[in-house]
Parts: structure tokens; sequence; C-alpha cells
């Protein structure tokens, strides 16, 4: 691994394809591990096939994202302490030093009620992995818009040691991704990176293909003294054909790269 900032390949990037399609397309790609979004697909919960694939493809899992979806609520355990225990003991088991969290939805009321006490005790007992809390956006239905997260969707708003900055997010929640990166500072841990228009709803565009400033996040990170990973999390299953696939994948890679090297705008800051 090289000293610069890994480029993962979300295993959600591939959907519908199953998770082992992601191994497979990042070692072909070139990117530099896999971010394991854990569904229900079974090999995602699975260390022993994941440990597998990954010695297979020769390609690391750097990251895990914990069960947060409304479709894994029932992953593992419906209690999502335990959902965020095992995705730590996956983790941990698979060398991965990132465990990918969302803040508890409303309705898990004992969940939301000791979110940051129960999540400092979770990374206490997982010493070696770190917790980031992604933000997240509020939900526009029949021109109403309502808030699933409590306290909401802007962890910063909370306060928490490290953060997941998701630029397809800011585009639904109409937030600027470098102002959110400021309020995360130093807490900034690892980076989304996909694109979105603004119109409301989370679109995980190919970076390039929407209005987030993608592109200027990226070569911002070296002057914000970042250390974590950056994973491609896009939406790709409009996509025509596993060429079709392959390529945006590749794009968004290229932009990836391309703006990780470029000079960072921070860097000139007073």
């Amino acid at each position: 691994m090289t000293s610069r900032v890994p480029v993962l390949l979300s295993s959600s990037s591939v959907f519908p394809e199953p998770t082992a399609a992601a191994f497979q397309l990042a070692a072909a790609l070139g990117y530099d591990g896999v971010e394991v979004m854990v569904w229900t697909d079974v090999v995602s919960q699975d260390a022993g096939a994941l440990r597998g694939l990954s010695e297979h493809y020769g390609v690391p899992v750097l990251s895990v994202h914990a069960p947060c979806l409304l479709v894994t609520q029932r992953v593992w355990s419906p209690d999502p302490w335990q959902r965020l225990r095992k995705s730590a003991e996956l983790a941990e088991t698979l060398g991965a030093p990132t465990v990918v969290v969302h803040p508890p939805f409303t309705w898990q009321r004992d969940y939301a009620r000791n979110f940051a006490e129960g999540l400092a005790t979770v990374a206490d007992q997982f010493s070696g992995i770190s917790f980031p809390v992604e933000n997240m956006y509020p939900v526009r239905m029949a021109g109403r818009q309502f808030v699933p997260y409590v306290p909401g969707w802007d962890p910063t708003d909370t306060g928490y040691p490290s953060y997941t900055l998701d630029l397809s997010h800011c585009a639904a929640s109409h937030s600027d991704p470098l102002e959110m990166a400021d309020r995360m500072g130093a807490g900034l841990a690892h980076v989304h990176l996909g694109d979105g228009t603004g119109e409301g709803r989370d679109e995980h565009l190919v970076p390039g293909r929407g209005t987030q400033p993608c592109g200027e996040l990226l070569s911002s990170l070296a002057g914000r003294g970042f250390t974590g990973a950056v994973a491609v999390e896009v939406a790709t299953r409009g996509a025509k054909s596993r060429a079709v696939r392959e390529a945006d994948l590749r794009e968004a890679l290229d932009f990836a790269r391309q703006h990780l090297t470029a000079p960072s705008p921070v860097d000139a800051r007073p």
C-alpha cells in the first residue's frame, strides 16, 4: 500500500450484482481495496467468504459499512447494537480499520437514547477500529419533508469523534460538502464519493455528473491532514450491461485519483 489516499470500491456500487463482483471489479480496475456493505447478500455477512474473495483477487477489505439501511434491519439481529458489534468483529477479522455507521432512525428509541455513549463503548472494545458517523439527509415525500434520524441528519450538530462525509447525501440535504468538512475538522475519517444534483433525493451519481464540488473536496483532503480512505459509492443499477458498469466505475476511480493528487486549496489558506 502506498502513502496515497486509498480509493475503495463500495460493494453497493455493483448492485444488483452480488458482493463477490465488487472484488472482481476492484481488482480488474485497480482499486486499492473494497468497502463491504453488509446487507442481505449472505457473502457480505461472512468473514470466511470475504477473506477468500480478498485473497483470491488480491484486494483487501479496508472498510465495513454496518447494516444500517431499512432493508438490513434484520441482518444478523433486530438489535442495532448487536449489528454494530458484529460489524466490528467482521472488520477486526478482516483487518479493516473502519466501520461506517449511520445515525439512529427515529423509531430506534432505545438505540438513539444512548447512541453516543454506546458508540464510545463499542469503540473502546475494538480499539484498532474507527466508527465514523455518516451525514444523512431529510426525506421529501408528497411535497413534505421529514427527518427520519435522531437527533438529526447532520452528525456534526451532535459531535462525534469521527465522521464519514457522503457527497451525495450533501446534495440531497442541500448542504455544502466543503463547509461540512470544515465542521468535521480533524474528525473527518472517511469519504463516500458520489455526486448529486440537489434534487432532494439520494442519487449517488458518478463524480463529475452532478453539481457537487467533488473534485474540490478531494483535492482539499491533503491540506486537511486526512489519513482515511475514499470509497466510491455510486449507483450503477441502471447500467445496461457489465461493460457499462465497469466503465462507470473506472471513470469514478480515475476522477478520484486525479483530484486526490491535485494541489490542495486548503494549503493556501492563511
